[in-house]
């Protein structure tokens, strides 16, 4: 089964390029079926080598493919390979897994779309680029697909730049991951010159005879690309914006792929930090925990349905550099796993809602939403509780250990995360109860219902556009099949 390694990417990209020739021929619903079998037969080839990998003693679990020598230039031999092992292979499930939940919720979500097939045809290249970004068995590899998943996400949020605010949000993506790409690069040329090998096996062997200094300079290179890659701060700003795009791509971005790439590539190289000066996982805890109650701090004052999310996906991220800064490298992994699924629900069942509510992003124009909506109001509740940390939910394990190592790291990193996780479950709480309790703002016109909200938008001068719903009354209905199956099962997980 280790042989069905290239197939994991490749299936993604067969999809892209067979949708980029003859996508809008095939049109709707089929380029859509089309792109969401090449995901699910990624996944059912992740799932085949998971089952290949088990049964190995746990000292045979990784395994490298070459596919051919890419770059002999010198000293410099980079082979064009992948690495399967157990943190690759892990990505790739939860990866290839939730991608084909959310590609089958778009062909839903998508209906109707003037450019249904384009759409599709850059959700298959998101998902292959990042498939290529975890699984390249050296740096350069991993650079490709982190360039991959930059240049997709600038044209899926950005996707209906018809909206000016929706195109610079995807400037504004592009633009700030070219500063954490510099990051990685530097780091590359720091790991190249010091070890004479850019794969990831031969720097893990190498890491205990590097000097501390030349091991500090990888690590802090590498964190200013998680920095960019993962939003962390200075460098967040592009990600609440990316909530701009289509639903799908926000789910996408920001649960199973993008975002979770510099924890990733962190967890990859851990070695290298063990090995760098004391205060390098001190900085990365305390940048995680900042970004964490100062992201959280601020979903807390969001009306926007999807923006709540896009900040909270920060402040959650924070909690990953939180793991990795502290040493708890399998407990930022763990919560990136966790994360994914109820990031995956909420960001999806906000999207059910959106489209129930006939385009209708803000919160201020909802309420009572449990009735009409009951699939959408059961599984974001599930979500809801979660990411609040409510045990037996899956969200209260993860954290519950990043807690533990933060702790022995420092009682007041353990106190900032506590306090994040407090807040967190104050603004999910706050944003169920808006949504789908209390009195419906819906059943009458906007100037009635919200005056408050109708204020604000005519001083604006909108008048429509996505996320604007209409000015009379809403008649808010549950989402059709496509969609609702995800979320049962993404509730489930």
């Amino acid at each position: 089964m280790q042989d069905l390694i290239w197939l994991i990417p490749a299936l993604p990209l067969a999809g892209f390029a067979l949708l980029v020739f003859a996508g809008r021929r095939i049109g709707e619903p089929g380029a859509g079926w089309i792109a969401t079998g090449a995901v699910a037969g990624s996944f059912a080839a992740t799932v085949a080598v998971f089952a290949d990998m088990v049964g190995k003693p746990e000292g045979e679990r990784a395994f490298t493919q070459t596919l051919f020598e890419w770059l002999p230039v010198g000293g410099l031999n980079v082979e064009f390979g992948f690495l399967a092992d157990q943190l690759s292979i892990t990505m790739c499930l939860f990866v290839t897994g939730i991608a084909t939940l959310i590609h089958l919720y778009a062909i839903g979500y998508m209906h109707g779309d003037g450019r249904f097939s384009k759409f599709f045809v850059y959700l298959n290249l998101f998902v292959f680029s990042m498939l290529m970004l975890v699984l390249g068995g050296n740096m350069l590899v991993t650079f490709l697909g982190w360039e991959g998943v930059g240049a997709c996400s600038y044209f899926l949020i950005s996707f209906w730049h018809e909206s000016e605010a929706n195109a610079s949000a995807g400037k504004k993506a592009f633009v700030t991951n070219r500063i954490g790409d510099f990051g990685f690069l530097v780091a590359m040329f720091f790991t190249f010159q010091a070890l004479g090998t850019l794969d990831y096996q031969g720097i893990v062997a190498a890491s205990p005879s590097l000097a501390t200094t030349t091991a500090t300079a990888i690590a802090v290179a590498l964190f200013v690309g998680a920095c960019g890659k993962s939003a962390q701060l200075p460098l967040f700003v592009w990600l609440p914006d990316a909530m701009a795009g289509p639903t799908p791509v926000s789910a996408l971005i920001h649960a199973a792929t993008m975002v979770t790439a510099g924890v990733y590539v962190m967890t990859r190289v851990n070695p290298l930090i063990v090995e760098a000066a004391t205060w390098v996982p001190t900085m990365i805890a305390v940048v995680g925990a900042a970004t964490a109650l100062f992201a959280a701090t601020v979903a807390v004052a969001q009306t926007d349905i999807k923006k709540v999310l896009a900040y909270s996906t920060v402040s959650q991220l924070g909690y990953m550099f939180l793991a990795v800064g502290s040493g708890a490298y399998v407990a930022a992994i763990f919560h990136m796993i966790t994360h994914a699924f109820f990031k995956a629900l909420l960001f999806l069942g906000s999207g059910s809602v959106i489209h129930g509510m006939h385009d209708e992003q803000d919160m201020r124009r909802m309420g009572g939403l449990r009735k009409l909506l009951p699939i959408t109001s059961a599984t974001f509740i599930i979500g809801w509780l979660a990411i609040a940390g409510v045990p037996p939910f899956a969200g209260f394990w993860s954290k519950d250990e990043i807690l533990l190592f933060a702790w022995e790291k420092s009682p007041i990193l353990w106190a900032v995360g506590l306090v994040t996780a407090l807040l967190t479950a104050f603004y999910m709480s706050r944003q169920v109860f808006m949504v789908f309790f209390g009195e419906a703002k819906w059943d009458r016109p906007l100037a009635e219902a919200a005056p408050e909200l109708a204020a604000e938008r005519a001083a604006a001068g909108i008048t429509g556009g996505h996320g604007v719903g209409p000015e009379g009354e809403i008649h808010p209905h549950e989402s059709g099949w496509h969609m609702t199956l995800p979320l049962v099962v993404l509730a489930g997980l």
